[in-house]
């Protein structure tokens, strides 16, 4: 169930993340108060997570999820990007990720 927790927390962490784009083209409360819950809802399933894995594993995958879901939201939605150069370096995150489920 941690890993299932720590998945969903960097999930989270990328709604957060798409929310910042969003309250600084849309400044209205809706916009502050989804930042506000993927964030929120971030923190509250990673710290459920690292209540049985190690703070550094927890650490790194829910950031490596984060900012590769960030970036690939990025692409998707705001039009960044989709060099194969850039799309590398994202599935080497995702791979690090991985490679420490693998480990641990």
């Amino acid at each position: 169930m941690d890993w299932f927790y720590l998945v969903l927390a960097g999930l989270f962490e990328m709604v957060g993340v798409v929310m910042i784009n969003r309250l600084h083209q849309q400044r209205n409360v809706q916009s502050f108060l989804y930042l506000l819950a993927g964030f929120g809802l971030s923190f509250l399933f990673l710290a459920l997570a690292m209540k049985t894995l190690p703070m550094g594993t927890a650490y790194a995958v829910w950031t490596g999820i984060g900012a590769s879901g960030g970036a690939i939201m990025g692409m998707i939605l705001y039009g960044e990007p989709k060099d194969w150069k850039r799309i590398l370096f994202i599935a080497m995150v995702l791979g690090a990720a991985i490679g420490l489920k693998l480990i641990s």
